[in-house]
C-alpha cells in the first residue's frame, strides 16, 4: 500500500501524494485569494471544500486507518477515489483557474479542455466506465494481490482510483467548463450505472476476497460494509448536485417563459391555468 497499514512509517509515495495535496490546496487559496483583492466575488464555501478535499487526501497518504489491512486500504479508496474527488470538484478549480490564470495561461488551458482526448475522456460513460472498470480490474482479479506486493504499482493503483474519481465526479457534477455539458439524463444514468456497478462490486467483496489474497473474514466484510455505505452517500451528494441543477434549470426555463409572456401579454405556456 501506498501508507503501510500498522504503525510503520510513510513511504515516499505517500509523502509525495501528501505534498501534491498540500500544494494544491495552498495554490488554490491563493489564486481565490487574488480574486477577492480586485474585487471578484468567490464564494468562501469553495474554498472550505477545496480544502476539505485536500485534507481529505493528505489524511489517506499520511494516516494509518483503524481495523484491519483490507478494511485500511478501503478507507484509502474511499477517500481518495470518491470523498476527496467530490470535494474538489465542488470547489470549481477550473473555473477558478480560468477566471485567475493571466491570458496566456488561460488560452493554454482552454485548448487542453477543448481537445479530441478530453472530450472522450469527459463523456459519462467513458468516465463511468474508467472509473469502475478499474475497480472491478483491482478486486477481481490478481492486480490487488500482485500491487500489495510492489509498493510503486499500488502507487499507481491510487493514482488512478483518484483520477478516475475526480473524472467521474467533474463529469456528473458538469460544474466547471467541459468541451461538451451532458444533459441531466445522460449524467443521471452514468451515476444510476456506476453506483449499481459499485455497489454489486461491494457485495461481492462480502464472500470473495480478491484473488490471491487471504484476508480475514471480518476484515473482509468490513471493508466491504466500507465501500457499500460510503459509496452510497457519495453517490447520494452526487445525485443532489444533479437534481439541484435540473431544479435551477427549470427555474431559469419559467422566467424566460414568464419575461415572454410578460412582453407578448399572454400567459406562459407551462401554466395550465387549470385547463
Amino acid at each position: 500500500m501506498v501508507h503501510p497499514h500498522g504503525g510503520g512509517q510513510p513511504g515516499g509515495a505517500a509523502l509525495l501524494a501528501a505534498a501534491f495535496a498540500l500544494g494544491g490546496g495552498v495554490a488554490y487559496l491563493v489564486a481565490a485569494a487574488r480574486l477577492r483583492r480586485r474585487g471578484d466575488r468567490w464564494p468562501l464555501v469553495r474554498d472550505l471544500c477545496f480544502t476539505a478535499g485536500a485534507a481529505a487526501l493528505v489524511a489517506a497518504a499520511l494516516v494509518a486507518p483503524p481495523g484491519g489491512p483490507f478494511t485500511g486500504h478501503m478507507a484509502q479508496h474511499v477517500a481518495t477515489g470518491m470523498v476527496a474527488p467530490l470535494l474538489l470538484v465542488l470547489a470549481r478549480p477550473i473555473t477558478l483557474a480560468l477566471r485567475s490564470l493571466p491570458p496566456g495561461g488561460r488560452r493554454r488551458l482552454l485548448a487542453v479542455l477543448r481537445s479530441r482526448p478530453v472530450g472522450v475522456l469527459a463523456n459519462p460513460p467513458v468516465a463511468a466506465l474508467l472509473d469502475l472498470g478499474g475497480l472491478w480490474l483491482l478486486y477481481r482479479t490478481p492486480l490487488f494481490a500482485t500491487a500489495h506486493e510492489r509498493p510503486w504499482l499500488m502507487a499507481l493503483v491510487h493514482l488512478h482510483v483518484f483520477a478516475a474519481g475526480l473524472l467521474f465526479s467533474a463529469v456528473v457534477c458538469s460544474l466547471d467548463p467541459l468541451p461538451r455539458r451532458h444533459g441531466v439524463v445522460l449524467r443521471s444514468a452514468a451515476l444510476v450505472g456506476g453506483g449499481g456497478a459499485h455497489a454489486v462490486l461491494a457485495r461481492m467483496l462480502y464472500a470473495t476476497p480478491p484473488p490471491g489474497t487471504g484476508f480475514a473474514p471480518g476484515d473482509l466484510s468490513a471493508a466491504a460494509e466500507l465501500m457499500y455505505y460510503g459509496g452510497d452517500l457519495v453517490e447520494i451528494a452526487l445525485a443532489a448536485v444533479i437534481g439541484l441543477q435540473w431544479y435551477a434549470a427549470g427555474g431559469r426555463r419559467l422566467a424566460r417563459e414568464g419575461r415572454r409572456a410578460a412582453g407578448t401579454g399572454e400567459p406562459p405556456a407551462s401554466a395550465s391555468y387549470g385547463q
